[in-house]
Formats: structure tokens, sequence, C-alpha cells
């Protein structure tokens, strides 16, 4: 359909649509609700008498359906609920809806017979509860006469409207259901303002409209008086009789017809064949009406047909086509299905998950069901009512999970198998590996996460500038550094859609010294222990060592680690320039390591921490290998390691300052620092938690180059 107009004269089930076929645009009218469809019969005769020659279905009245949307001007058709049957129109008549030789149509018994009335479009206005047509012409050029008519179109006067030629803009009647009243809206010239004439038409009228004036009108449809199971007869006036009508009084009688086969309508799922019964279509399987229905309950059986809606006939074939109640059959489960309610086959540790038992044949209400949810949970329903909003369950636990369903009556049973991965969001990642590690030496690198257990992880691994990431399953790896210099290392943790990272920066070095620092005991009252502090921390006593020893800030390198009592990591690194020459040697660290110490044992390094706060930095123990990047909190235990290796690292100086020749001394430095790297537990869980930095180490080169100033901190 391209356009499809609802009469609104009152008379329900009435319809105009166009409708394409074949190309062509053909106008069609319905009065039982679209059920039967037929053309419009073309008028007789023309304006002037002469015979028209128009044979159905070839020919026939095609009308425009367009309604105005401005409520000043008349659309293409028009009608009135206080004027039964009465349809004004325009279009044209041949073999299709045209644009050209477009004519005005009225029909004044609900559209089964029409009359031409004008050969040029008109606008056309009800007054008098549409006794009086009022008919204005479509033109651009200024006008001061319309038409009126008393007799529903069949004779038209012509009256004068204003003494001079008006350019009408709209038409409008005053409202009420007995106005005799329009007014005109134009302007005398196109410069001239707006123009609002008044005609009123009561003058016509002598008298007002008597019992006697009026005559029963019945409503058919080719001579077929019932329309949607009823007998309607209106009474309209009659066409001779010139009065004003009074309060229209609708409808005289409405009988209800007996019901026949064209009250009724194809069903849902049938369609009507050529021989005129209503036969399932293709697509449609008739018992599937009874699917989704219990066993002792009751369905309603299609006989293939229903009445047409608001059809009010009784009797007659009403019981034959109205479709029939049946008992609803037995089935034994079949089609059983398990979704997730929002259809995801993922869920969240600790959150609830909704499952869904769906049955394509069988009664759930009827049924046992049994759910195990895989995690050692089961449960059992013995009908509809517990899975009406879904079967609720919260697992504890990640992984994937097994879950089985299994539906029994005494006809049958189904299963169905659902796997559904539990996992828990990834909230930080954390990259734990040493802070200086010797060139061409395995080194260890570990992603801590929090929370620890997430499900199915990858973790994508980045070595400084390399273009080619390395994927792994696992959160630890090993790998060497053959190039001296700083490199970075990413660690890219993909966790469902959710992926973390975090890098660090690691110095690498053919050899190297390394000094463990602590503070006088008053720094750990101002020790907040976060990574920014420690940051800012490492700066300050950076700055305080290079003005105290005179030495570059070039081969010095400090990083202080969690956890309480405060305490550092001090790196003397053999910084070379960009030639490659002045490289540093073994005896020149040495000698450095000597100064710091010297001036450290001194207590000649210290910093203000904030006015009338002052720290000293004092020297623990030195080593000739890198340590591993302390994180884990301070236990009683750790401590007393720590004492231990404290000796052991005085052990070590002695040598190294008065028996630097001794063979084996590299070996017994390297044998000390593994065993400082055993003597460390893995990370602790103070560096698991969320807001732990990316990185707390700063490369040689913004170490070095900083600028730094020893200023207090805190107020």
């Amino acid at each position: 359909l391209s356009r499809l107009y609802e009469n609104t004269t009152g008379i329900k089930g009435m319809f105009l649509a166009n409708k394409k076929i074949d190309n062509q645009v053909k106008t069609f009218i319905t009065y039982n609700k679209g059920r039967d469809w037929s053309l419009l019969q073309a008028p007789d005769t023309d304006l002037r008498g002469n015979p028209v020659h128009c044979l159905l279905p070839y020919c026939s009245l095609h009308l425009h359906l367009k309604v105005s949307e401005n409520p000043y001007t008349s659309g293409n058709i028009a009608s009135r609920d206080t004027a039964p049957s009465i349809i004004v129109a325009s279009g044209n008549i041949g073999a299709e809806l045209s644009d050209n030789d477009i004519s005005m149509f009225v029909s004044s018994d609900a559209g089964n017979t029409w009359r031409k009335i004008f050969e040029e479009e008109h606008s056309v206005l009800y007054l008098d509860q549409g006794g009086v047509l009022v008919a204005m012409k479509h033109t651009s050029l200024p006008i001061r006469h319309l038409w009126l008519s008393f007799d529903e179109g069949r004779s038209w006067s012509k009256y004068s409207f204003t003494s001079l030629p008006l350019f009408v803009d709209g038409v409008l009647g005053e409202p009420g259901e007995e106005t005799l009243i329009m007014t005109v809206f134009g302007h005398f010239s196109h410069r001239s303002e707006w123009q609002l004439v008044k005609v009123d038409y009561k003058s016509i009228f002598d008298r007002r409209c008597a019992e006697e004036d009026y005559r029963p009108w019945q409503l058919h449809s080719q001579g077929e008086a019932c329309i949607m199971g009823a007998k309607r007869i209106y009474r309209k006036r009659k066409s001779e009789k010139k009065c004003m009508q009074g309060k229209y009084a609708g409808a005289m009688t409405s009988e209800p017809c007996v019901c026949t086969e064209a009250d009724f309508d194809c069903d849902y799922g049938y369609e009507r064949h050529s021989n005129g019964q209503c036969l399932p279509a293709f697509w449609y399987n008739p018992s599937s009406l009874s699917k989704d229905c219990s066993l002792g309950q009751s369905y309603l059986n299609s006989t293939g047909y229903r009445k047409v809606v608001s059809n009010n006939c009784t009797d007659g074939v009403r019981e034959r086509y109205t479709a029939k109640p049946q008992q609803c059959p037995g089935k034994a489960p079949q089609g059983l299905r398990i979704i997730t309610s929002d259809g995801k086959l993922t869920a969240e540790q600790g959150h609830n998950v909704t499952f869904l038992v769906q049955l394509e044949e069988g009664d759930l209400q009827r049924s046992l069901i049994q759910v195990d949810f895989g995690d050692g949970i089961a449960v059992s329903y013995a009908n509809l009512s517990s899975t009406e909003d879904g079967i609720k369950h919260i697992y504890q636990n990640v992984g994937i999970f097994r879950v089985t369903v299994l539906v029994e009556n005494s006809l049958g049973s189904d299963n169905a198998v659902l796997y559904l991965h539990v996992t828990c969001p990834l909230e930080h990642v954390h990259l734990s590996l040493p802070f200086v590690t010797t060139k061409n030496k395995e080194v260890n690198a570990t992603a801590v996460l929090w929370p620890s257990q997430v499900g199915t992880l990858t973790y994508v691994w980045w070595f400084g500038n390399n273009t080619e990431p390395l994927i792994t399953l696992e959160g630890s790896i090993t790998f060497t550094f053959s190039v001296e210099g700083m490199n970075t290392i990413t660690v890219q943790v993909s966790a469902g859609n959710t992926i973390l990272q975090d890098t660090k920066t690691i110095a690498v070095y053919e050899q190297f010294q390394s000094l463990r620092l602590s503070f006088s005991p008053n720094l750990d009252d101002y020790n907040p222990d976060i990574p920014e502090w420690r940051r800012d921390i490492s700066r300050v006593v950076k700055r305080a060592l290079v003005e105290a020893t005179g030495i570059s800030s070039k081969h010095i390198l400090v990083a202080v680690l969690p956890g309480l009592p405060t305490s550092a990591e001090l790196f003397i690194l053999p910084y070379q320039d960009a030639t490659g020459e002045n490289k540093r040697t073994a005896a020149d660290l040495e000698q450095i390591s000597e100064t710091l110490i010297q001036k450290l044992n001194q207590n000649l390094v210290h910093f203000e921490l904030k006015p009338g706060v002052r720290i000293i930095v004092h020297a623990a123990h030195l080593t000739a290998a890198p340590l591993v990047d302390l994180t884990p909190s301070h236990s009683g235990s750790a401590m007393l390691m720590l004492l231990s290796v404290v000796f052991v690292g005085l052990a070590v100086f002695v040598i190294y300052k008065f028996k630097r020749k001794i063979p084996g001394l590299n070996i017994y430095a390297q044998m000390q620092n593994e065993k400082d790297q055993e003597m460390v537990s893995p990370v602790s869980q103070r560096e698991s938690i969320p807001n732990v930095p990316q990185s707390e180490l700063m490369s040689p080169e913004q170490l070095v180059d900083e600028k730094v100033e020893v200023q207090p901190i805190g107020k």
C-alpha cells in the first residue's frame, strides 16, 4: 500500500487505499477492515451528462489520499464523522492514478457510487454537519466567488463573498456541530496586509429541519447490507429540503447479522488460496501451537480462520470457524538448553550468575530439573515457578566450570551442558626485577598481580626498543642483556577485555658496585612508604652524596627501598662518555666506593628533611654485584638475616680494601650476591596492592643530568 486513508465518516471498518500493482497505482475500498478490497466504480456520466465508458477492472476511479497538515487549507480528500457517507476527493478516471486531468468527485453513499462535481481542483469545506458543502477553486489568481451545495454535491450555486478579488491563502470553518460561519484568509495584492473575510450563511435558511425533512439511509457495500456483521440505518436530510439541520442523531438502528464466511479472515500462519479457503502457509506448522502447552492444560486449536476485529455478527458459521479448546498432549523433554541471562559465557567471581533453562518440547512445570554448577554445588527444582526468573548462583573461585542440567518426566529426559568461564577483574600489575644487573647475566622478571587469581592470562613482554614482543602464558621470564646502558622492560597482562601494563628500567654494566645505605632513625617517623616519597628522597640523597664527595652524579644511582626501617641501595656505575673513552676500571670504582664510604662513616652525608629535622646517611655494606629489587616488608627473621649480611659485607669490604688482588674475589662477590638474592622473599602483598608505581627507578641519564637541590621536605 502506498497510502492508506481511514474514512472518518463514522463507518467502522471502511478504508480507502492506493495500492501499486504491476507498476500502476490504483485506488481500492474495503468495508470489512481489509478482508476484501475492490476498485472504485467510475461515474456513469460527466458534468455535461455525457456517458463515461469505464469498465472494471480495466478502468476505474482513482483518488489522491493526501490529507492536509495545514488546518487552513484543504487536502485532496475530506470527510466528517457528522456527515456519514459523504466523501469529497480529487482524482482521475482511467487505468491508474495520475497527476494529469485531475477533477473533483463526491460520494453520498460511502464510496459505492461517485459523481463528478468539478473539472479542476477545489477546496471543500463542510458546514451544518455536511448539510452545506462550500467549494473554492485552487488557483494562484485572485477570486471573488465560491460555490455552495445543499444536496450533497448534486447541484452547485455560485455566490460572491468579497467585492474585490482576493488572493486566498486558506479557509477555516467555525467550530461546532451546527456552524454556518466560515473565515477566508487572503491578500488583495502581494504587498497588502492580511485580509480576513467572515462569511455567515444563516440568512440562506428560513427554518430548522423537522423530522419529516429526513429519510432513512442504509449503509451497504454494492448492495450487501451486512457491514462488519451488522445492518446500520442512518437518517439523512432529504436532498430537496433546504433547511438548517438540528443536532445530528447518528445511526437510527443497528441490527446484528448472521455470521457468514465473509465475516472471517485467515488466522495467523494461514493464507487464502484461489479456492477461497484458508490453508497453512509453507513456513507455518500448526502443531507448534501446543509447543509451549503444559500437560493437563488446554490451548486453542485454530481452524485457520478468525473473525474480523470489531465484527459484530452472531450465530451462523461462527461456531464452525472459531478456534476450539484442546487438551495439551504430554511430551518427553526435548531440545533442552541452558544459557546465561545476558547470553555471555563469562562471569565475575563473587557475582550472581543467572542461568535460564529452555525447552523446545515438553513441560518444565511438570518435570524434575537438576542443575550441577560444576563447583561442587547442585540444586533440584520440582516446578517451573523456581526457574521463571532464572536460577541464580555465585562462584567463589575462578576457572572454567562445566554446568549441566537434566530435565526428566514420566515420558523421558534430556540434558544440556554449558561451560562458564569465571574470572576476577585484574586491578593492578607490578613488574619486579633488579635495579642493576651484570652484562650477559641471566635476570629474572616477575609480573605480580592484584588480585593474584584472575583466571586465564596472557603476558606480552617488550624489551627496550624491540619491535616484536615475547608472548607467554607464565608471569615470570628469564633474560640477559649483552649491551651496557639503561634498558626498559614492559609487561602487558591481558585478562578478558582488560589490559594492564607496568614498565621498569634496569641498568646493565659489565662491572659495578653496590652499597646498602641506612638513615638516622628519625627518618622513619616521616616515611609514608609510598613510591612518590621514595623517589623524592632518592633524589635528595643523591644530591647530598655529590655535594659531600665531589663525585660526578653520573657515577651514582640511588634507590630508596620499600618498607621500614628506611633503607636505600647505592650503585656505583662505570660511566663513560659518548666516545667510549675514559671508561672507569674496577680500581676506579673501588676508589669511588672508598671515598663514598669514608664520607658516610664520617657522617658528612646528610640532608635536612624539614626545618629542625636533620637526616644522616650511613653505609651498611658494600658488594661487587647488584642486589635484587627488594620489595617485601621486613619481618623479624628478615632483619636477622639482614644483620648477618651486614657482617659478611664488612668482611668483603676489608678484603676489597687490603687484599684487592686475592684470587677468587669476584667469585666470592658473585656468590655473596646470589646469597642475597636467595635471602629476599617474593614481593610482599604491600607492593601488590593498587597505587604501586610502574617504576621507581630513574635512568642514569635522568639521574645524572637532573639538577637536584636539597630542600626541606614538609612544613
